[in-house]
């Protein structure tokens, strides 16, 4: 790069100069390093040190790493031949050119481009250092642009490459104003400019390019000798070869992508030919054409040695993702799979579809179109339609799923209710008391019952069953009542008292057996809300909580008691048919009902012969004793079940618990279902609304509006808003009866 190594007379201002003019660098190959020592003789030009006096010390340190540094340039190379082949070849040549500028320096860098070329080939490069007084950041990206201008015309001369395959890159957005600026007049300084730029150039050859983008940018500061290799002044950026694939997805469909080309291609056919008409439509021609051109500029983004290997008549390497396929070449310059059907009489989209890289984004706007086709069907479909129409898509199946998991009307047609892992059981099923203490109860009926003779006939009404079930000890008790409201319903209540003693807690589902009143059922339903029936629990110390709406699996265990009833019910309703049901007959029937449920093991049931206790719910209920807060006693053994009586209680009581803990409570250790914890839904999500009455293809799209976190922070409960006929209504429904679809993140 220099011709003669550094000595200690060149620490002066003229042994400086002396090296920085004797570098030969004509294509501007190292220009962001020699700039560095530019700037430091710049700044020595008016400092005290004469042109032969030594540097000061710091400044002797500067150069000296500065000097030393020249020596690495020589591990650093730029290939003499810019693309493999002849440069006649018949390939497309573009040159693209940047320029920038800095308080610093100006600076333009070219590159050339080939329709075969992923990269970018050095050219040309020049920096010059900026005049330091008197020119603001805008005039110095003018010098900058005319440097580029300057630039193309050596190009131009050299390499015999039209200006019209030249496109300039600027990262100044006023200077492209300068170049578009039809109206306004300009001062002199920037006229004169603006005219030897446009005198080689035309504005719409110039573009912007971002800062961090730009390569001249590495040219107006500078730039180590050790970091030169690999800056992007001697590569290039990568922004121009992604430029094409970042303007494909702007396009969400196949088919306007093909259209928007087709489109352009019309356009440009009216401009080199304006005798054809401004009308000119889209034709089916057109369309084919624009198809092969973007396949065609897909494959050549990604296989561009594999093409380059075909068109010189040599194999693919073996070591390819596509060398199992075959690859060949057609007429038009496409990739196809060459296979062994090409003896078929298949059509040639059958026999050698076109190779689509998966991880491009117009094979997710071709599987998106068939998937459409095929009206939103599974994987198999889909694949079947993308074969079927031509086209060979690399790693299909796993970019199908991904496809298929994110489509939205899939989701509504296919997606499953949402789910979270079972939550803990409440500590009111879970520590000993007396029974009926924490509660679970539903309304469950009608049944038709004779209420009385007429001349006629009979009259008949109805009757509904209240179902208790305690939550410890799975005990049921059942009251019948002769209507669907809340006076009726505390007559009950009272009775289930008067019986079974105080309740702590209730728990219940949110439907209107509890909640609100039905106009059109003809009678009015239970409301707890009422004031009356408030008071009534308020009296009794008694707390009652909801389940959320359309969540029976949070009343299981309710849930389970009502259908284990109906089934003994509807069994001995069997033997009664041919006589009347009255209202004292279905109470009889109820409490055998009860007895038959309450001596239900609630534990497996051991083989030993040893152990020949069934623990049951009866086993505790018929020595119940009189005090509801104690439980069991200590120091009582099997000595004193003989004794006293209420001894005698008390040991079968503690029996039944210590089996209790041990038969009944360890099997609810395990989650029989949900055992995973899965995403939380989170305000904002957009989700589908179950609703039995109506087909799914009608359920409600919600937002939901509000999240209820539980205490282990999984939510469970959701409140969800419904906008119908331009009303906003709010539900709260568990996540098993959303179906998630998609996030606003």
């Amino acid at each position: 790069m220099f011709s003669a190594g550094v000595t200690e007379k060149a620490y002066t201002k003229r042994g400086l100069l002396s090296i920085i003019n004797g570098i030969f660098d004509p294509i501007g190959f190292a220009a962001p390093v020699i700039l560095r020592g530019r700037l430091l003789f710049r700044d020595l030009v008016g400092s005290s040190p004469k042109w032969d006096e030594p540097l000061p010390e710091e400044r002797r340190q500067e150069w000296e790493a500065w000097c030393n540094s020249l020596e690495r340039l020589c591990a650093c190379s730029v290939p003499r031949q810019y693309f493999p082949g002849a440069i006649y070849q018949d390939l497309e040549k573009k040159v693209c050119i940047f320029s920038d500028a800095s308080k610093d320096a100006v600076a333009a860098v070219a590159f050339l481009q080939t329709s075969d070329q992923h990269g970018m080939s050095f050219l040309l490069g020049k920096a010059k250092t900026a005049p330091q007084h008197g020119h603001t950041t805008p005039h110095l990206e003018l010098c900058a642009a005319v440097l580029a201008t300057e630039l193309g015309r050596t190009i131009n001369e050299q390499l015999d490459i039209p200006s019209e395959n030249m496109h300039f890159y600027s990262d100044s957005m006023v200077v492209l104003g300068y170049l578009h600026n039809r109206v306004r007049r300009f001062y002199v300084y920037i006229g004169n400019r603006v005219d030897r730029i446009l005198s080689f150039t035309k504005p719409t050859q110039w573009s912007h390019i971002p800062s961090e983008s730009n390569p001249a940018d590495e040219g107006t500061r500078c730039v180590n000798a050790c970091d030169l290799q690999e800056s992007m002044w001697l590569n290039g950026t990568s922004v121009l070869t992604e430029e094409r694939t970042e303007r494909i997805k702007h396009f969400s469909t196949w088919k306007s992508l093909v259209r928007g080309i087709a489109y352009l291609k019309s356009l440009a056919i009216i401009r080199k030919n304006p005798s054809v008409g401004r009308t000119r439509q889209v034709t089916p021609e057109l369309i084919e054409k624009s198809r092969i051109f973007i396949l065609k500029d897909v494959q050549e983004q990604v296989y561009n040695e594999k093409l380059r290997c075909l068109r010189e008549s040599k194999a693919v390497p073996s070591n390819s993702s596509i060398s199992s396929l075959t690859p060949i070449l057609d007429q038009d310059g496409i990739l196809r799979v060459g296979g062994r059907l090409n003896r078929s009489n298949l059509s040639l989209e059958e026999r050698n579809p076109i190779i689509v890289p998966g991880k491009h984004h117009v094979a997710r706007l071709l599987i998106e179109h068939f998937h459409a086709e095929v009206r939103h069907q599974g994987r198999h479909l889909t694949e079947g339609a993308v074969r079927s129409g031509g086209y060979w898509v690399t790693g299909a199946k796993r970019l199908i799923s991904s496809i298929l998991q994110a489509c939205m009307k899939c989701h509504r047609l296919r997606g499953k209710l949402s789910h979270q892992q079972m939550a803990d059981l409440p500590p009111d099923r879970l520590e000993p008391c007396a029974p009926f203490t924490y509660v679970g109860v539903d309304v469950f009926g009608p049944w038709s019952i004779t209420s009385r003779r007429t001349r006629g006939g009979t009259a008949l009404s109805k009757r509904w069953a209240v179902l208790f079930t305690c939550l410890m000890t799975r005990s049921v008790h059942i009251e019948v009542i002769e209507e669907m409201s809340s006076s009726s319903f505390i007559n009950a209540l009272r009775r289930f008292f008067s019986i079974r003693g105080p309740v702590r807690e209730f728990r219940s589902d949110n439907g209107t057996n509890f909640v609100g009143s039905t106009e059109d059922m003809g009678f009015q339903t239970i409301n707890v809300d009422e004031p009356k029936f408030a008071n009534y629990m308020l009296e009794n110390s008694t707390v009652w909580r909801f389940n959320p709406p359309h969540a029976s699996h949070m009343g299981g265990a309710w849930e389970r008691m009502i259908g284990t009833a109906r089934r003994i019910l509807d069994s001995m309703l069997i033997d009664m048919k041919g006589r009347a049901l009255t209202h004292e007959i279905l109470t009889t029937l109820m409490a055998e009902v009860v007895a038959i449920m309450n001596s239900r093991p609630i534990a497996p049931v051991s083989s030993d012969p040893q152990d020949a206790t069934v623990l049951s719910p009866s086993m505790l209920l018929t020595q119940k004793t009189s005090c509801p807060s104690s439980v069991c006693c200590e120091h009582l053994n099997q000595k004193d079940l003989y004794r006293h009586q209420w001894k005698c209680v008390q040991v079968l009581a503690e029996e039944f618990w210590k089996k209790w803990r041990r038969e009944y409570l360890l099997n609810l250790q395990t989650r029989t279902k949900w055992q995973k914890p899965q995403r939380n839904l989170q305000e904002g999500d957009i989700v589908l609304m179950k609703d039995r009455s109506v087909a799914r293809m009608e359920w409600a799209l919600a937002v939901v509006n509000r999240v209820f976190i539980s205490e282990d922070k999984l939510v469970r409960k959701v409140e969800i808003r419904v906008v119908r006929d331009g009303k906003t209504t709010y539900f709260v429904r568990p996540v098993t009866e959303v179906v998630f679809l998609n996030s606003p993140e």
